[in-house]
């Protein structure tokens, strides 16, 4: 089991002309932050500048660099109306891989 959260959800269009929807799942995991202190006065002010600056532009935020995605559905109108989710960007889902299948279940 893992957890993927909702990145990006686009309407599309198939090869023989058929509307649907390319839903893009990001891996949600923590990753563990190694709080390192710089021992000079200026250290600490570059580092104080930076973090200042991924707090205000989440392009310089080094999280937004590892976004990999984990699954891309591409799938007709008919095929998710099917599927019997209702995707939403950042909604985070457990999924579960076992005897062929796919689960999806959407956390609290």
């Amino acid at each position: 089991m893992f957890r993927v959260r909702v990145n990006k959800i686009e309407s599309i269009q198939d090869p023989d002309g058929n509307l649907g929807k390319r839903i893009e799942l990001l891996e949600d995991r923590q990753i563990p932050r190694f709080a390192v202190r710089p021992s000079s006065e200026e250290g600490q002010v570059v580092q104080d500048v930076l973090q200042a600056l991924q707090q205000q532009m989440p392009m310089f935020s080094p999280r937004a660099q590892l976004a990999i995605p984990k699954i891309i559905l591409f799938l007709t109108e008919q095929e998710y109306e099917s599927l019997g989710i209702e995707f939403d960007v950042n909604q985070i889902y457990d999924i579960t891989l076992e005897n062929q299948g796919i689960r999806f279940t959407k956390t609290a």
